[in-house]
């Protein structure tokens, strides 16, 4: 597999409409298995960079029934990756036709902990700005030392991640119990 060069880019707006839509098309290809589709990543936090692919995160009732569609997200231009390296998930990316990466799925079964984990940190970064832009300007960072080396890239971003998602689910866990 050739390495991808890694490209953090300002945020575009356009994002946001480019998940709505296809958003849509991938809910008519599997019709009633769609309990939510949601807009994660960096492509949903407003005003940071970010690697221009719109990631998803799609909750299903059923993953085995997923498994038994996965012909359907096919016929819109996904590739198939099953879990991909987190258990219980299912991975689907797609490319344009240059080969460049546009949008990646990550399915999960309603009631997985990977679902809030992912719902935490975007919404903790549109909450807290300042962290969003030290995110934002560690991505740039990171791609700029690692320009063709996706595992460094990922690994400089790591243990931000690690300590903003911690954050984030107490955050998250303190709004809910001051919501009730």
């Amino acid at each position: 597999m050739s390495p991808r060069h890694i490209v953090v880019v300002p945020y575009d707006p356009a994002w946001v409409s480019e998940f709505e839509r296809e958003s849509r098309r991938i809910t008519q290809a599997l019709d009633d298995l769609v309990v939510r589709l949601h807009h994660i990543g960096s492509t949903a936090i407003p005003g940071i960079f970010a690697k221009p692919i719109i990631d998803m995160l799609l909750e299903v009732d059923d993953i085995g029934e997923l498994d038994r569609k996965t012909a359907a997200l096919g016929g819109l231009g996904y590739e198939v990756h099953g879990e991909f390296g987190i258990p219980a998930r299912r991975y689907f990316r797609k490319n344009d036709q240059s080969g460049v990466r546009t949008h990646q799925i990550h399915s999960f079964q309603v009631g997985s902990p990977e679902i809030e984990r992912h719902l935490a940190f975007r919404d903790y970064m549109i909450a807290h700005p300042a962290d969003a832009r030290q995110y934002s300007e560690l991505k740039r960072r990171v791609a700029t030392e690692y320009p063709d080396d996706i595992e460094s890239y990922m690994d400089g971003k790591d243990p931000f991640i690690k300590k903003h998602e911690a954050k984030a689910l107490a955050w998250r866990g303190s709004q809910n119990t001051s919501q009730t």
